[in-house]
Formats: structure tokens, sequence, C-alpha cells
């Protein structure tokens, strides 16, 4: 107890240490906290390269190009600008920002909000200015390229503005978009001197865009921003290289209003002096006809295609270098590339989400919700790396890998990818939370799961033995064992992948859920592809990491009992012998081992775990079950009976599964049926008048329970897990009431839009803003996707051993 006590002091040593000393980033800082901006629409950008997000007013806020690695920063000079003429006049001229900043005073700010309108389904946007006293609307269309099953250009740094005009009037007007940006991310290095913008064209396949390069140049990670129109018979594209984003602006505006056009010098700009900001600005202007329509295409690209975590120890190449290069000068390239293709990408993104958004079963906000908590696969400080042309099978599969015999070829076909625990939490694939999210990657984007999968069997055939103190308890004990399951495979402020576990506060090697998790992943996984390559390389790994967990089964009843701590991901609610959330796990990943081991034709290991099996579960009912619902845990202490809405877990993923009934029912339906209405009576209904979701822990009279700071807080991710395991057992209203409050309560009751944090409670305290646990919202979907009978066929079981 005195060891958990002084967890302040050893925290504020450490964190001193690292954000004063090393001036590093903590990879918790429960010091400084992100403060809550509710600002955030819609970001830019693919998977795995860097994106940078958008206001629901259109300022450029939110930028992530460095790996991981967050600026907070509105970035003024960074606008769309209207220039309308009429009979060789310029009758209007406003940028379209409700804003008046202190600099750039000579521009025509103050745009009446009450003239706009923003809509977000991710990965688009759509922002409506209805232009007053013009008779022209004009609606900007965002798009990025995110698309499902797609491993190409999901991965590409760009963003597509599509501005559609509408001429109300009866006279012809000649409209003109101009697009500013500053070289920089709003950061100090703006500043740092040695930057310059140039403009460029480029012509494919009879397709021309011309643009501006603002070139970035930064001792470590240097990058390249476009800024580009595309060109057509009627659409002339005008430039403006650099000018002061930090004085008047004069110069810009004058020459914009003289003719709806911008000067469009020849040649580089100079390099920026210390201290000095530069920017550039494009203009796409067209001759729209009275009563008429015409569309204008701009484009937003950023080339930074080797990149350094913090160690600068390896340089690593994004995925979108296999397709447009890695020598820094793709940026006019990938400028074209979106410009004409982002209608194909359309076409794909409305092919996808269309049967759903048309679904007229499913709610509104349903629909809202699951695409747009998506935002996270790609500004979730996402980095999806090309394996090195000069690394051998060898150097990824380490020591003790050698048995993953499909993980080179497969990594090598499709990269590494990897994503934060949360914006403030800065772990890479943080594990007992991905398991939560993984439905989003298997549903979408299976490769990218099945690689990250691969990643981490590569860490669990293999140990790390240098000794660390942990912060909470104070002990000391190396940071990686063998056979076990790490918390997640680095931090970007270090060299991930190279050394894992970046967690400090709990020795995870002791946590009950993480090896769980991986042999129920690895079956999901399997039943949702059948790569039968995937399960016989994961088939030994089951069994290591399975034999290691059977030491937490300390009285040999067939049932794991976790440890009288934190032990799981709940990492601050302590768990005392056995209990529902780590052994309904347990029981899950024995039922599925019986599985796997059946489909492999091993039938030693399906003897092995069915008797482990059929003992476990007669434990788990004995001591667990009270007629109602599932003990939180046995130890028989005043919170020990508590209503855990995460009880039914490891149902969940049978039930995805399809492992749910029949000789594979592990939980008897009636006690499944008797919890959840439980939950939904008590830890919905019974919390913030049924408004808010479910709350994590509840007690039996109807009191929320504060034994931890964590009991007492709703997490969306495990409420969107409950409410497709609600879905999955036939509490379809249920469910979709239990999902709703937490929808209603980030998205619109406390602002927190394209950034839905970890945990909140009832009176509007909320932890960890922009998190990963939230996209098991797709679980929800595939629960739908099985009622209706689209899921795919269950795998059948082999004749023999399944063989590479």
């Amino acid at each position: 107890l005195l060891l958990y006590l002084s967890f302040p002091c050893r925290y504020f040593r450490w964190w001193f240490k690292k954000t004063c000393i090393e001036k590093k980033s903590a990879f918790i800082d429960l010091l400084c906290a992100v403060p809550l901006q509710q600002i955030y629409g819609c970001p830019l950008g693919g998977i795995g390269g860097g994106t940078i997000t958008r206001g629901w007013r259109g300022e450029f806020c939110r930028w992530q190009l460095n790996p991981g690695i967050y600026h907070y920063e509105t970035v003024i000079a960074n606008q769309f600008t209207v220039c309308l003429r009429c009979k060789g006049q310029t009758v209007y001229q406003q940028v379209l920002s409700v804003e008046r900043p202190s600099t750039l005073q000579g521009w025509n700010w103050g745009y009446c909000g009450h003239y706009a309108f923003y809509h977000a389904l991710y990965p688009r946007a759509w922002m409506v200015y209805e232009l007053p006293g013009q008779n022209v609307v004009l609606t900007c269309r965002q798009v990025s390229p995110v698309i499902p099953h797609d491993y190409k250009d999901s991965s590409l740094p760009v963003g597509v503005f599509i501005w559609e005009v509408e001429n109300g009037r009866d006279e012809d007007v000649e409209v003109s978009i101009m697009f500013s940006l500053q070289n920089g991310m709003g950061t100090k290095e703006d500043r740092s001197g040695g930057h310059w913008n140039e403009p460029f064209t480029f012509e494919k396949d009879g397709e021309r865009v011309a643009g501006v390069l603002l070139h970035h140049c930064t001792p470590v990670n240097p990058f390249t921003l476009a800024i580009s129109a595309r060109e057509k018979a009627d659409t002339g594209v005008t430039h403006i290289t650099a000018f002061n984003p930090t004085g008047l602006g004069k110069e810009v505006w004058q020459d914009l209003l003289q003719d709806g056009r911008l000067d469009s010098p020849a040649g580089k700009s100079s390099l920026t002096e210390k201290g000095e900001v530069t920017a550039a600005a494009v203009c796409a202007s067209c001759r729209v006809p009275a009563r008429g329509h015409r569309t204008l295409e701009l484009a937003l690209a950023w080339d930074m295609p080797c990149v350094h975590f913090g160690s600068k120890e390896k340089l690593h190449f994004r995925r979108y270098t296999r397709f447009f290069g890695s020598g820094g000068d793709a940026a006019p390239a990938l400028s074209h590339h979106a410009l004409t293709h982002y209608e194909e990408w359309e076409r794909k993104i409305e092919a996808w989400q269309n049967p759903i958004l048309e679904n007229s079963q499913l709610p509104s906000w349903y629909k809202s919700a699951l695409f747009n908590e998506l935002y996270f696969m790609t500004d979730g400080g996402t980095i999806w790396m090309e394996v090195p042309p000069d690394c051998s099978a060898k150097d990824l599969q380490g020591p003790a890998g050698a048995g993953l015999n499909h993980l080179f070829p497969f990594l090598r076909e499709y990269g590494r990818f990897a994503y934060l625990e949360g914006q403030e939490y800065r772990m890479y694939n943080t594990y007992d939370v991905h398991f939560y999210a993984s439905f989003a990657l298997i549903m979408l984007w299976p490769k990218l799961q099945i690689s990250l999968q691969y990643d981490i069997a590569v860490t669990v055939v293999n140990e790390d033995v240098q000794p660390r103190q942990y912060l909470m308890c104070g002990q000391t004990a190396q940071v990686k064992l063998k056979n076990v399951v790490p918390h997640d495979i680095g931090d970007p402020g270090d060299e991930p992948w190279q050394r894992v576990n970046a967690y400090l506060m709990h020795d995870t090697a002791d946590w009950k859920d993480l090896n769980l998790k991986f042999v129920l992943q690895v079956y999901r996984d399997y039943y949702l592809t059948h790569d039968s390559h995937y399960l016989q390389d994961m088939w030994p790994v089951c069994q290591a990491v399975m034999e290691s967990e059977l030491k937490f089964d300390t009285d040999n009843d067939g049932l794991i009992e976790n440890g009288g701590f934190a032990d799981q991901t709940y990492d601050a609610w302590v768990v005392h012998g056995a209990s529902a959330y780590c052994g309904g796990l347990w029981l899950a990943a024995v039922c599925m081992m019986c599985k796997m081991a059946e489909m492999l034709g091993d039938a030693d290991i399906q003897q092995k775990y069915t008797d482990i099996l059929r003992k476990g579960k007669e434990a788990f009912e004995r001591m667990l079950w009270n007629g109602k619902y599932y003990n939180y845990d046995s130890s028989g202490s005043q919170t020990s009976s508590s209503i855990m809405s995460d009880q039914c877990a490891g149902q969940w993923f049978l039930g995805a599964c399809g492992l749910d009934q029949g000789e594979f029912e592990v939980f008897p339906k009636s006690h499944v049926l008797s919890a959840l209405r439980t939950i939904f009576e008590k830890n919905v209904l019974g919390f913030a008048g049924g408004t808010m979701g479910a709350v994590n822990g509840m007690r039996p009279d109807g009191v929320p329970d504060t034994s931890s700071v964590q009991s007492n807080e709703v997490w969306i991710g495990v409420v969107y897990a409950l409410a497709a395991t609600m879905i999955q057992e036939g509490l379809v209203e249920e469910g979709f009431r239990t999902a709703e409050g937490c929808y209603r309560t980030v998205w619109e009751r406390l602002g927190m839009a394209f950034q839905t944090p970890e945990a909140y409670r009832e009176k509007k305290v909320y932890r960890s803003l922009a998190y990963m646990r939230p996209l098991s919202i797709w679980s929800m979907q595939l629960a739908l996707e099985r009622r209706a009978g689209c899921t795919p066929a269950p795998p059948q079981p082999s004749q023999g051993p399944i063989h590479p």
C-alpha cells in the first residue's frame, strides 16, 4: 500500500526528468493535459502519412506530420477566400472565416457565421456558404482517400477541396477561390529560417495541375507542402509564390481584388531568414453562367517521405513512398493524383457507405457515429511504414521468430501499421485497448490488422531483459518477458517496434488480459478472413501465450485468478481472485483454442483445452454467478458484487465469431441475457437518467461504484462493445439506446467531435481526448451484419493439419 501511495512522488520525479531535463514528452502527461477545444472537424489525409485537421469553422487547427506528435495550432493564414466579379468589376471579396485576427488586417475578415453550415461524414465534409447579398452559394466538399480494402491510395497524404459554385443571378459571374497557406505548422520551427517556396506545374495523361510548393527545411523530418488546383478549359490557375503572413497582407488582397487573379511570378522565393515566416497562395478562377453551376478543384498535399522517431536511430519510409518515391519530390505527383482520382475515391466511398446510410432501420445518430469515429484510423498519430529494402526476414523475426513463416512476405507486401492509444496517451498499438478498436481494422483494412498481429507475435516470442522501475508500485522488473504479449510496441518519442512497452505504470507481464486478447483476435481474424497461412503461423504463438497464462490458475480449477491489483485494461480498478472480466476472457480464449485445434487437426491440444474449459465453466458459474449477473470478482469484498458493464466481454468476442451456441456455448444463454438486462437496467437507465451510456461499475442498490477512479467512469469504447453484445443477443433496441447515450454526450452535449475521449463522468469530467477504443463501434456493425446474414460463412474444420 505504501508503494502505491508514493506513486505521485515517483511520477513527478520521472516527469520532471523527462520533460525538463531530457526535453522530451511524457508517454502520459498527467500534469499537462491537452485542453478541450470544441473546434474540430474532419481531418485531412489518408492512413499513416500524417494528418491535418480542419475545424468546423474551416480553420486548419490540428497537425500531426511528425509521427505521433501533435501540434494544436490554428494557423490564421491558412484560408480560403472568394472573389466575385461581374462585368469586369469586383463586387465581393471575402475571407471565408468568422475570425478577426491581429495579422493580415488588410484582408476582409469576419464572415457572418449565420450564412455558413458544416456537415461531416468521414472521410468527407461539406461547408456551405450562402454569400450574403450575392445570390451565390459555395459548397466546399472535402475528400480524403480513406477507402476500405484499398492499400495504395488510402496511404496518401492528400486532401481535395471541390468547390461547387451555384450562381442564382441573372448574369454571369466570374468566381475565384484563393487558397493561402503558411510554410509550416504554426510552430516555432516556422521561424527557424531556411524555408522557401516555388511554383510548379505537373502534367500527365493530358491533365494538368498547377500550384506552389512550400519547402519546410528542418534538420529532422523535413517536408514539403503543396497547394494546387486543376487546370481545365474553363478554369485558370494563378499563384503568388511568397508573402509575409504576419504583416497586413495588402499586396495579396489588392492583387486578387484587381482582376480576380494572382500575379503568378516565376522562380523560387528566397530562403527565409531566422525569425521570418513565409506563405503562398494559389487561385482557381472560372466564369459561371447566369443560373448556372461550375466546379473548382483544389488540393493540399504534404510529402514527408522519410521519418525518424524521437530516438533518431532508424530511418523509416512511409507506405506511400512505395508508389511515389522517397526522394522528397513527390508533392507535385501527389497533387496531380489527388485531383485526377478523387472522383473514383468518392465512388468507392459512396459504394461502401450508401448501403448503411440508406438503411431506414438504422438511426441517424448511429450512421454519424459509425463513420465519424473512424477519424482515429488516420488521426490517431497513425503510422504506416514500408519494410526497408535491405531488411531481412531475420531482422524482422528476431532471435526466436523463425516459425513465423509468412511474416516477412506479408509485411513486405502490406507494411507495418501502428496507431496511438490516444493523442494524449502516446503508446503505439496499446494492445489491451486495440482489442476493442480492432474491429474497425479487421472489417475495413484486414491486412493492416494481420500486419499488426504479426508485429505483436514477434514481440511475444522474443524478450527484452533490460530492467526498469515501474511508477505505480516502485518495483523493478525486466521490460519484456518471453511468451507474454506486450502492452504496446513503443513510444513515438523513442523507437517503436525496436523498444516495446513504453507503458511505465505497471509491469504488464502480470496482466491477465493481454495474452487472452491475442488469442481471441487470432481466431476472430481467421473467422472473418479465412487466411489459413495466418492461422498456421499464429497457432504456436497462441499455444505459448496460453501456456504462460496457465500460471494464473493458481488452484487448478480451470479458471485464472486476478492478483489483487489492477492487472488488466482497467488499470486503476483492483481485482481479487476470479473475475467476470478476465475470467470471461479466459474462458472465451480457451474455447477458441479448442476451435482452432479442431480446425488444425491438433487432437492433443484440443483435448487439453476441452478439459480446462469444462472445469473452468463450472468454476466461473459457481464463483461469480449470483442469479442475475456475474459479480465483479470473487473476493467477497464490499465491491465484489458490483455490476460491471464489461462483464460479457468474452461473450462479445465469441458471438462475433459464431461461437456462442451449440457445442461451443461457454456462458449459458439465459445468464448472458439476464446479465445484459441487469446492466441495461442499472448501469444504463439507472445512470444519468439513461442518457450517457453505461457506467463501468454500478452497485446493486443503484449507486455508481466509487471504489476506483475508473469504476465511476463511462468508457465510450466499452459502451459500444456492450451495445454490440446486446445486439448479438437479440437486445437490439437496448443496444442502440445504450450506445446513443455516448454519442449524444460526446458529439452533441460536450462538443467533442473528432476527439472522442476514453472516459467521462456524469458531471462533465472527461479523460484522455482522442482515444483509440471508440473504434469498437464497428463491432456493432458486425453484429448487425451477422443478424442480417451478411458475414462470411464460418471456416470448416480441416481433415488434417493446415500447411503453409
